[in-house]
Order: structure tokens, then sequence, then C-alpha cells
């Protein structure tokens, strides 16, 4: 009697024992914990939201990342979900035009108008996502190097604000002399009295005594210990030690500043055990279309990028990425920011270190990334953790975020290395001028003053300014020459 061979499982549809899978699931949680929760940190603050609701943005920001990765991973029907092992997690290419938004309105109506450009460009997303696969002619990567490059110096910004003080507010390098204040108190009294003329709107005297809360020493010291230990864990970490360096850098910041009397625990106190995460906590979102536009070419950057992590996912795994497989997902990160949206945050993509961890474990089962999506959204149903993150005082976020957002540079300055430049000198203009106009917001933050009000949003995001400008000027100097295959080649490169 002929007995007739089982065909081998797929490692891609494998399902684990219950207690691996959860272990597993945890670690790739781990591994992309620390950037999930950096981007509502950046945007709640720059909004000059309460922390109450900063804590929100954080619990609301798992709670969809879990979403989000379950679509993904598991599939739901066959237009969403590209079936491979992806935890998907807020883009770092989006917190440039968000915190220019933020800047520009302000609290709660501030994230009804980011929240609106959200929902529109998500389901912009996904409409276009069936033709992404024809823009990739136009982001080879001697573009997309340059984009992740300008995200990462734009990013870095924020880090840096976070080790010694933000440039305006209560830890701004100079703050207004007392007695300054005092004599124009004065003066405003005597004002229209016949005595001293009125005195012109807006009128006051200009910061010029140094501030004693910027840059303490103290700060700077406790940047330097998170920086120090993200390093040397890195250095002689191991396998998924090493690769939470970033997280376990922020634990022993955080035990610092417990010992140092900075960071306390009545706000996690305060906070709940459980939580549901209502949509539009905010209110009803507002649609504005130049802020729409602006996500939708955020967007159109982060699905060039997903693309070259699904073909490089799917080398890894064995698995073919046929076009119908693409397009489900890559619509899926439409669906996950039309989601974000909805849910008070953020637009979503295929975090690339979880990518990395595949290939560093060897386990290709998209159920552990299923699991760690299940795990995320319990997360974000505990206001005590998002609670917790957001007590972590701003030098502990600062020396991780040099290291976090400097990585996303070093790996543009990566994919960059892989560009023929001594064969192509034109390749030089692209980027030196890319990256010219993406610092212009960033040294010049002004200069859009005499521009409508209406596009300030849209111009002053650095990283989308070096994204016209990359792609215009590669277009111009080498016509469009962009591959699937260098797409994925830039995705292996990725790590950010």
């Amino acid at each position: 009697m002929t007995r007739t061979a089982t065909p081998a499982m797929d490692p891609v549809d494998e399902i684990l024992p219950p207690l691996r899978m959860a272990t597993l699931g945890l670690q790739h949680v781990l591994v992309m914990y620390a950037g999930a929760v950096a981007v509502p940190l950046i945007v709640g603050r720059a909004l000059k939201l309460a922390p109450e609701d900063v804590a929100f943005l954080i619990s609301a920001d798992l709670f969809c990342c879990g979403i989000a990765t379950i679509i993904q991973s598991l599939g739901v029907t066959r237009w969403f979900g590209i079936q491979l092992p992806v935890m998907m997690g807020v883009t770092f290419a989006s917190v440039g035009p968000m915190v220019a938004m933020a800047n520009a309105y302000p609290g709660p109506d501030g994230a009804r108008m980011i929240f609106g450009a959200i929902i529109g460009a998500g389901i912009v997303a996904m409409l276009i996502a069936p033709f992404v696969g024809r823009m990739l002619k136009f982001f080879p990567p001697l573009v997309t190097g340059t984009i992740i490059l300008v995200i990462g110096v734009t990013l870095m910004r924020v880090g840096i604000n976070w080790i010694f003080g933000n440039p305006v507010g209560p830890t701004a390098p100079k703050v207004v002399d007392p007695v300054a204040a005092g004599w124009l108190n004065q003066l405003r009294d005597l004002a229209g009295t016949g005595v001293v003329p009125a005195l012109p709107q807006g009128f006051a005297p200009a910061p010029s005594m140094q501030n004693p809360l910027y840059a303490q020493p103290v700060n700077i010291a406790i940047s330097g210990v998170v920086l120090v230990a993200i390093l040397l864990i890195a250095r002689f970490g191991r396998g998924f030690v090493a690769n939470i360096a970033v997280l376990l850098g922020m634990l022993i910041g955080a035990g610092l500043t417990i010992l140092l009397g900075q960071m306390t625990f009545h706000k996690v106190a305060e906070a709940h055990w459980f939580g549901i995460v209502a949509p539009f906590h905010f209110g009803m979102p507002i649609f504005d279309p130049v802020l729409i536009v602006t996500m939708v070419l955020v967007m159109i950057v982060v699905m060039i990028e997903s693309t070259g992590m699904f073909l490089a996912l799917g080398d890894m795994t064995g698995r073919e990425i046929t076009p119908r497989r693409l397009t489900a997902g890559l619509r899926t990160d439409g669906l996950g920011t039309l989601i974000g949206g909805i849910f008070n945050t953020f637009p979503y993509t295929s975090f690339s270190q979880n990518v990395g961890l595949v290939g560093v474990t060897g386990i290709k089962s998209r159920f552990i990334c299923v699991t760690g999506g299940l795990i995320l959204i319990l997360f974000g149903l505990v206001p005590k953790m998002g609670a917790a993150v957001e007590s972590l005082p701003t030098p502990v976020l600062g020396g991780a975020g040099l290291v976090m957002f400097g990585m996303v540079a070093a790996t543009g300055i990566r994919i960059l290395s892989t560009v023929d430049f001594a064969g192509n000198r034109n390749n030089l203009f692209v980027v030196a001028v890319a990256l010219g106009f993406g610092m212009i917001p960033l040294v010049a933050p002004d200069f859009k003053q005499w521009m409508s009000h209406a596009i300030h949003p849209l111009v002053e995001s650095g990283i989308l300014l070096a994204t016209i400008a990359a792609v215009a000027l590669n277009a111009f100097f080498n016509g469009s020459g962009g591959s699937a295959d260098a797409a994925r080649r830039a995705a292996a490169m990725a790590d950010h």
C-alpha cells in the first residue's frame, strides 16, 4: 500500500505552540515599542495637549498598531493584508508635516485638522494602491535614500531639544528679564492717560536673560547615561537583547530619574487599568484640502518604501509577492491610516526592524505577528501604560531619540551607499539640492512669512520639500529608471 506524502507546511502559515507564539509575539512588540510611542509623544507635545491627552494618544497608537498589524499579517478578504510576518507602526515620515500642522494649529482643533488630513490621505492611499507599483520608477534608491536621510536629520532636532530644552516656552534658552517686564507693566498702567502714549499692539521686551531651566547639567547627564547605556547594550548584548537596546536604555534612564525625583507615578496612579479607545476623542475631524494633499504626499513615500519592504520580505520568506498581494498590502497601509485617523492616531507602515528580526530568528510564521498585534491591542486598552510613557522626563527621551532618529538618517546614508556617484556625478546634485531644500525649514523657519497661510503646512515640512526636489531632480538628470529590484535592495538595508 502506497502512502501519500503530506505536503510540507508553508513556514509563513505555520502555527506554533501557544506559549512559544506568545513569547515570540512579545519579542516583536518590544523591538518596535520605543519607535511606536515616539511619534505620539512628539506630536502630542507639539500640539501642546494636556498630559492626559498625550497619554491617550499613546494608548490609541498602540491599539491601532495592533489592529493594523493583524489586518496586514492575517489578511482580511482578498483586498487587505500582505499575509506575511509584518508589524505595523507609525511612520516617521509623517512626523515633520504633522509637527508643522501642530505648530500652525495647536490644541484640540489642531488635532482635529491633523486627523482629518490623515483620514483623507488614508482613503486616497487605498484608491491609488494598485498604481503604486508604477511609481517605483520615480523612487530609485537615490531618491528614497535622500528622503530617509532628510527624515532623520529633521527628527534629530526633536531629540536634541528633548535633551536641552525647546526653543520656545518655559525651557527656552533665554527669557524676559523680570526687571524689563516690570518696567513694561508700569508703562502699560500709564499708557493712554496723557502722560504716556498708547503702546503699540504686541509691544513686548525681547528675551535677553539666560534661562536656568535650559541645558541643565543634570538633564544632559541623564541623556548621556541613556545614550551610553544604549551603546553598551548594542555593543555587548546578543540577539534579542541587542535588538531592544533603545527600550532598555530608556528603562535605565527612567530608573535614574526616579532616584533623582524627576519622575513620579502620580499620573500612572490616577490612570485606569482599563479604558476604551474611543473614536474622535477630540471631536469630529476637520478636512482641510491643503493638509490632505500634504499627507497624501507622505503616504506615497510611505507606500513606495513599503513596496520595497514587502519585496524584501517575500525573498526572505520564500513567498512570491504577486501584484494582487502587493496591492492588498499597500491598500492595508491606507486602511491602517484611515483607522488611525478615526481613532486619534497617525499614518501606518511596516516596521523594518521587525522585518530584520524575521531574518535574525529565522522564524517566518505570520501568526507570530498576529499574536504581537493582539498584545499591542491589550497594551492600548491599559491607560496606565500610556500614562507611564508620558511621564518619562524629556532628557530620557532625548538620549534615546538621539539614537532612534540618528539611525533613520544613517539608514538613508546606507541606502545612498548603493548609488553610483563615481560614474554619474549628477547624482550628487540630486542629493545636495534635495538635502538643502530639506534644511530650509530648520535653518530659516520664517521663510514662508510672505506666502499664503493656507499653504504653510505644505511648505514648512522639510521632508516634503526634499521629496519633491529629489523626485524632480532625479527625473531631470536620470529620467525614470527605478525598478522593483532596486527597491528590494534598498529595503533590505533599511533599519528604522
